[in-house]
């Protein structure tokens, strides 16, 4: 999720907004707490009570959770309720006053100034001066009731603990998250949309108790909890609703945990430990059919501290087999693996001999060029790239289109204006990989000044011609870039739809907002007449406040009442008609 709260209205559903706002303008959202930097905490009010929670990072909500049962999609009305609080300054709103809501809405969250108030203690400040002043007796007490009160409590609290009065395990995590699984689970097994919201959360939990363990150094705790989560999420993964990535989202974690041990942890010992499990997984093929089940593989290479270790992967990266139906991921990703473990174990210059034998690998013919444009050895790198444009032409075009966008940087350094000029030609009339603005301003810079015109009008009519659906915008865009306003216009008169009359509006206002009036109104009246429904009524609306702002006041008045005559039947036309 990443929703900027300076704008979160344009990416809700407008129902949802409309019942949020509704519950924001009546006073229903009865307290807003800062949890810590960037996490909100709220309780709403309605029919019955909600706790909502929202992470907010750079100014945009990047997660957000509610205790109600909504499972229509990704925000509820109540999660929406406390972005219109948090933003109310912001948006001229103001809510009914209960004696129960809090005073100062949290708005500079969005990194606007706020109002002077006076600091209120976040909650994790005042949790920390109240753990200061309890007990142990009054601490063992609340937590005994508390899990004897809520299973989900308990679960979490013994994955934390349970190493203290038993060895360490995974079993003792994989009958955590089992639980947590079972629990979110209906009647067949199969884990729903909330359940899937539920499972994601508390996986997130014990993701980040994962990584506490790693920055304490409590590796063999971290690799189980990784392990157990990698496990028990694939499995839960193949019957759930993942459509938000709450379960995916914790096999990448669990993996990312795994990895950050390879590369931190100084213990030989949990490193070969991690080795085992990493080929064992691999071998009885306990993530196959998952791009997981060849990371186990790049694992193992990552945490090879032997030369038998050494030995026992290459054996399995030598039954990885190249096949002849088109591009081999699989074994081009066990080439990449077979490379970085020989990078690892015998240095450069074997790693380099192992690269110029297998350039075919893309990859590898990439890293090389790369190499020899660093070393200034510009002779090696076109001789890669013209090779790679061969090999690929036929079967890989797209590819081919990079060796030739390498060609073209070499060409630049080596300063050949013929062949920059032919290279920039090509990949823009031929490719849609690069940027097209790009190459047409390096073919500008190539160009002789006397000889731009003409090679210009050659440039568009090839454009033209080279596309079998010509796009009104990237011939627009070339008019654009030369301020060539008439042809623009001309271009523009030719194509005149509501989304091409947009695009060129601000670069044509200027000399022709009279005729774009003209346009507009013609292309609304086509529109409706082709589209029906309130989100087409909000666009053609949307138009029309468009021909207003270019001073066609009188004509969008005239067409308004033309409408609502024509139109008279269509309900939401008249009433977005009523906003204008």
């Amino acid at each position: 999720m990443n929703i900027p709260l300076d704008e979160f209205e344009q990416h809700i559903d407008e129902d949802i907004l409309k019942r949020g706002l509704q519950y924001f303008k009546k006073g229903y959202v009865t307290s807003v707490d800062e949890l810590s930097g960037g996490e909100y905490e709220a309780i709403v009010e309605g029919n019955d009570t909600y706790i909502v929670q929202l992470q907010v990072k750079n100014g945009s909500v990047i997660a957000c959770n509610c205790t109600c049962p909504y499972d229509w999609g990704p925000v509820c009305k109540h999660e929406v309720a406390v972005m219109f609080y948090l933003q109310q300054d912001e948006l001229g709103l103001k809510a009914k006053k209960k004696s129960t809501t809090k005073t100062s809405p949290l708005s500079d969250v969005a990194g606007k100034e706020k109002k002077e108030v006076k600091k209120k203690k976040t909650i994790q400040e005042q949790l920390e001066e109240i753990l200061e002043k309890l007990s142990p007796e009054e601490m063992r007490g609340y937590i005994g009731e508390y899990c004897d009160k809520d299973k989900t409590f308990r679960d979490l609290f013994l994955t934390q603990y349970l190493h203290l009065i038993q060895p360490v395990s995974k079993d003792i995590y994989t009958k955590q998250i089992r639980a947590v699984l079972k629990s979110a689970s209906g009647r067949y097994g199969y884990i729903d949309y909330a359940g899937a919201r539920q499972v994601g959360n508390s996986m997130h939990q014990l993701y980040q108790l994962a990584e506490k363990a790693v920055s304490a150094g409590n590796w063999r705790e971290a690799m189980y909890m990784g392990c157990a989560m990698l496990e028990e999420m694939t499995k839960a993964i193949e019957h759930g609703d993942d459509s938000n990535g709450d379960l995916g989202g914790s096999i990448d974690n669990a993996q990312n945990i795994l990895f950050r041990i390879a590369q931190e942890c100084t213990d030989s010992g949990i490193r070969s430990e991690l080795f085992e499990y990493s080929l064992d997984a691999y071998h009885r093929k306990l993530f196959e059919g998952w791009d997981w089940h060849y990371n186990m593989l790049d694992l193992a290479v990552e945490l090879q501290q032997t030369e038998d270790e050494k030995t026992r992967i290459l054996h399995y990266l030598d039954q990885i087999k190249p096949k002849n139906d088109g591009w081999d991921f699989r074994h081009e990703d066990a080439q990449k693996q077979r490379l970085k473990l020989i990078r690892k174990t015998e240095g450069e210059t074997c790693a380099n001999d192992y690269l110029e034998a297998n350039i075919s690998n893309p990859d590898f013919r990439r890293e090389l060029i790369l190499k020899a444009i660093e070393e200034k050895n510009y002779a090696k790198a076109i001789r890669l790239a013209e090779k790679g444009i061969a090999a690929d032409q036929k079967e890989k075009p797209g590819l081919a289109d990079e060796w030739k966008w390498h060609l073209l940087n070499v060409y630049q350094l080596q300063n050949d204006p013929e062949n920059v000029i032919e290279q920039a030609r090509y990949l823009f009339l031929n490719s849609g990989r690069f940027s097209s603005k790009e190459m047409f301003h390096i073919m500008k810079k190539y160009v002789p000044a006397a000889d731009w015109k003409l090679f210009f009008e050659q440039l568009v009519a090839e454009k033209i011609k080279s596309e079998r659906w010509v796009s009104f915008h990237t011939i627009a865009d070339m008019y654009i870039w030369e301020e060539q306003w008439e042809n623009l216009f001309s271009l523009l008169i030719k194509n005149p739809s509501l989304d091409n009359i947009a695009y060129v509006e601000k670069y044509l206002t200027k000399q022709y907002a009279s005729q774009l009036v003209d346009l507009y109104c013609m292309a609304i009246q086509t529109f409706l007449e082709e589209n029906v429904g309130r989100a087409h009524y909000k666009t053609a609306c949307k138009y029309l406040r468009r021909m207003n702002k270019l001073g066609g006041r009188e004509k969008t008045d005239i067409l308004i009442a033309e409408l609502r005559t024509k139109y008279k039947p269509r309900r939401a036309l008249m009433e977005e008609l009523d906003k204008i």
